[in-house]
């Protein structure tokens, strides 16, 4: 049987194989897409074995292997220059493997109907997801981003990569008075320490996303919502995203018109 599956180190927080089964199982495909762990110093020898397996679809790939995995996955689309990391591997028509990225578009799925030109946004972290967050921002044409992360010099230099004017500060800094509130770090994640900024600066019609969904209520977004502001929460990147990783693996786009029932299962 053909099958895909989620790699990262942890996984059994993954929610990608009920979102996957529940497209398979809609569609009547005959597939598996699993949750596997893989540690870092495996990977290479992952991506070896799974090369030649023929059964094998490709994988979605999560903390901490966004920019390992392109050290081992050929990048015709050159995932490295633009996004700089890469969430899914498929077999091309040659039957080879590529990497890829559905992260941005995911991210601004949820967001699609937002006029983002010219604003300001604020976006938490600097790695592998904040990469792709600053890459869709671009796209969409914001005027000035503040970046917040534990090491501004580590992420000193993200805006430039990606053409955008701004401002990198200390993650405890306090908030700009953005249109957007991002957290694209792990902080809120189960395990990991809280994201509680003070929301006080954020006007009234600001939005916060916050792309952790493990738990789905992070203290961000119950922040935001005691706060009476609009959110989005991270089944929303989390299913835009695996909407188009899906395609790639099986060759047939899910049904997102039972995206409610989805999110039901998920929240089950």
């Amino acid at each position: 049987m053909t099958y895909a599956e989620v790699i990262g180190d942890p996984i059994a927080h993954s929610k990608s194989p009920l979102i996957h089964g529940f497209w398979l199982d809609a569609l009547g495909i005959a597939a598996d897409y699993r949750a596997t762990h893989v540690v870092p110093e495996e990977l290479g020898a992952f991506v070896a074995r799974r090369r030649d397996d023929p059964d094998w679809r490709g994988c979605n790939v999560t903390l901490p292997h966004k920019l390992a995995v392109l050290d081992h996955v050929p990048d015709p689309g050159d995932v490295r220059g633009s996004i700089g990391a890469a969430n899914t591997v498929f077999r091309g028509q040659d039957g080879g493997l590529v990497a890829t990225n559905t992260d941005a578009a995911g991210f601004l799925a949820p967001i699609a109907g937002l006029d983002l030109a010219g604003a300001h946004v604020a976006v938490v972290g600097a790695g592998g997801a904040a990469r792709a967050v600053l890459f869709a921002l671009e796209k969409a044409g914001v005027g000035r981003v503040t970046l917040l992360n534990r090491s501004p010099l580590k992420a000193a230099g993200l805006l430039a990569t990606f053409g955008l004017k701004g401002d990198v500060v200390p993650l405890d800094s306090p908030l700009p008075p953005a249109a957007l509130l991002v957290n694209a770090s792990s902080l809120g994640m189960t395990g990991q320490p809280p994201l509680a900024p003070d929301l006080t600066p954020l006007p009234e019609d600001a939005i916060v996303y916050d792309i952790v969904y493990a738990p789905l209520e992070t203290p961000l977004l119950a922040a935001a919502r005691a706060r009476a502001l609009d959110t989005v929460d991270g089944l929303e990147m989390l299913i835009g995203q695996a909407a188009l990783a899906f395609e790639l693996f099986f060759g047939a786009a899910p049904p997102r018109d039972r995206d409610e029932e989805l999110r039901a299962r998920l929240l089950a």
